[in-house]
């Protein structure tokens, strides 16, 4: 029986099977968690702390499906298929479609909006993708 994630591989399919490497996952680890980190300092403005969480999101979501062996076709899949790559239940899953949707607004009309409310959903969102994407180790094991 295919995986969620195999039932998404193939021709114009989102997912590209790929095997998983250890340093471009710390790599994006790595990045992502410092982007967090950055996220969470209220000197920064409130647009440069929700793009630096959503960024983080984004990129701890895509570490753990490439520790999955899958590399994403479309931006937005990483989220999707996150209950399958961490385990992550609808809480959060909610938040980070809420903020790409706001992400895109922003992006390509230039409407910001946002609040600090949206702004610590994200966060809490995000730290809790970095606590499961943390027992993800290399050399790869199944959990």
């Amino acid at each position: 029986m295919l995986s969620a994630l195999e039932n998404l591989t193939g021709p114009g399919k989102p997912l590209a099977a790929e095997p998983a490497d250890g340093r471009e996952f710390e790599r994006m680890r790595s990045a992502a968690l410092a982007r967090l980190n950055d996220a969470r300092n209220p000197v920064n403005s409130l647009e440069g702390r929700f793009d630096l969480a959503y960024n983080a999101a984004h990129g701890l979501c895509l570490a753990a499906l490439r520790w999955h062996g899958y590399r994403a076709n479309h931006r937005y899949i990483v989220f999707q298929v996150h209950p399958h790559t961490l385990g992550l239940g609808p809480e959060v899953w909610r938040v980070l479609s809420k903020c790409h949707d706001v992400r895109n607004v922003a992006e390509y009309e230039g409407d910001f909006d946002i609040d600090e409310r949206l702004l610590g959903d994200l966060v809490a969102a995000c730290e809790a993708v970095a606590r499961n994407v943390a027992t993800l180790t290399f050399p790869k094991t199944r959990k």
